[in-house]
């Protein structure tokens, strides 16, 4: 089973879209790896910069509503092509949160205090965050703070992340 953790990411907006996650000029790519650097190219938010801010990161935590747009595969596969292969925020769209446990990668829902208490704890320092996905709590750490967050997952979900995306999950069972 794929990690899920690593250095985190805040992206403090919500209705961060597909077209921001990964631009429409792009969708012509077949490969994952040939998005990579295109990832968050056209997210405007005061003060990030994709270049700077998002080498070595394996998670994003974000807002409501993230993945709001088309429904295209290709921003999950951005996410992955860069090592980023959890997302947290207090809500998805429906078809981008699919899309990320077809592909094997986990998105996390949490309610917006915790997501708001996330921020003003984590955000401006750097930060770990790591899924068991087997007890459902992520651990969020920075310094010396350490806080366990519990998290719900169906079970059906969960059996597409652990099979590694829904091609690898329907190879063993059909």
């Amino acid at each position: 089973m794929k990690a899920f953790g690593g250095k985190v990411v805040f992206l403090d907006r919500s209705d961060i879209n597909t077209d921001e996650i990964i631009p429409a000029k792009y969708l012509t790519e077949i490969e994952r790896e040939a998005l990579k650097p295109y990832l968050f190219e056209d997210l405007k938010l005061d003060g990030f910069d994709p270049r700077r801010d998002l080498p070595g990161r394996q998670v994003v935590i974000s807002r409501a509503n993230f993945g709001c747009g088309s429904s295209r595969e290709h921003a999950p596969w951005a996410l992955e092509a860069n090592g980023i292969r959890l997302v947290i925020a207090e809500s998805f769209a429906r078809i981008f949160r699919q899309n990320m446990f077809n592909c094997g990668l986990l998105a996390v829902e949490l309610p917006s205090e915790t997501i708001g208490r996330l921020f003003k704890e984590f955000a401006h320092r750097p930060t770990l965050a790591a899924a068991d996905i087997a007890h459902a709590v992520i651990e969020i750490r920075a310094d010396r703070r350490v806080e366990e967050v519990p998290f719900t997952l169906a079970e059906f979900d969960r059996a597409l992340v652990a099979a590694g995306g829904w091609l690898e999950y329907a190879d063993a069972r059909y």
